[in-house]
């Protein structure tokens, strides 16, 4: 297949024909550390498989969040990561949001992003439910 594009696509500056490639280095192979898969269930029965490097077994978490829904998971499916005071629970964004703006502000920051894409043309005058 022949391509338009000139050869140099992709190149680095100062790469000159018949050099190593970046990733390789002059002092051969690296070693791969053992690594193992530690699963995790939270309260709700989410599952979570995290890799970490093979080391004693005091030294990997015993509790993780749980990516899912934030609460706490352990090691042991039958004994769920122990609950957290409802200050700490897992926070999703919108919920960083409303705490540091105020409904007022919302309506504010709304009526601002609506009145530029109106102006941009992106949305009609009016809308169906303004009328």
């Amino acid at each position: 297949m022949v391509h338009g594009t000139p050869g140099y696509r992709g190149t680095r500056v100062g790469v000159a024909q018949g050099s190593a490639p970046r990733h390789q280095s002059s002092h051969g192979e690296g070693e791969q550390l053992p690594r193992i898969r530690v699963p995790y269930w939270c309260a709700k029965g989410h599952e979570t498989r995290l890799v970490f490097l093979k080391l004693p077994d005091e030294q990997i978490p015993k509790d993780w969040d749980c990516p899912k829904c934030g609460l706490p998971a352990s090691r042991d499916p039958g004994q769920p990561g122990s609950r957290r005071p409802e200050d700490e629970l897992f926070k999703s964004h919108l919920d960083y949001v409303k705490e540091r703006r105020s409904s007022q502000d919302a309506e504010i920051v709304l009526a601002g992003a609506l009145e530029r894409l109106r102006a941009r043309g992106v949305l009609p005058d009016q809308l169906l439910g303004d009328a």
